[in-house]
């Protein structure tokens, strides 16, 4: 990783899939990844992080499994939201946005538990970008 600035428009414009997030940078034991999403993601859980998310473009819905039932937040451009540790969530984004996302290095974007991963859901750590 190089200790330079980096323009996460243009890194965000330097990749096409979905899904598939790019580390930009890390920040002592966890990444800093970006994503461009659209459609689905799968129903998942992080046993043992939180996991952040920042809109940079569009909208973002976070669907939650709680304690108390069911419930969405919706995310706007320039919003900030963080799913706890133990939580079953599931993103979507029906007419697409760019997102950043904070976790430790070597999560799985499909957690510790998750749905049967379609094939346009990347399950990885994250990609070099």
């Amino acid at each position: 990783m190089s200790n330079d600035p980096i323009a996460l428009n243009q890194a965000l414009a330097s990749f096409d899939a979905l899904w598939s997030p790019r580390i930009v940078t890390r920040v002592n034991d966890y990444d800093v990844r970006v994503a461009k999403v659209e459609g689905e993601h799968v129903w998942h859980v992080h046993d043992h992080t939180d996991e952040f998310f920042l809109v940079l473009d569009g909208e973002l819905d976070i669907a939650l499994r709680e304690a108390d039932g069911e419930r969405t937040v919706t995310l706007a451009t320039g919003s900030v939201f963080t799913v706890p540790r133990g939580t079953e969530h599931k993103p979507s984004s029906p007419s697409g946005a760019s997102i950043l996302v904070f976790e430790p290095t070597g999560t799985l974007t499909v957690g510790d538990r998750h749905e049967e991963v379609p094939a346009h859901v990347d399950a990885t750590t994250g990609h070099a970008l």
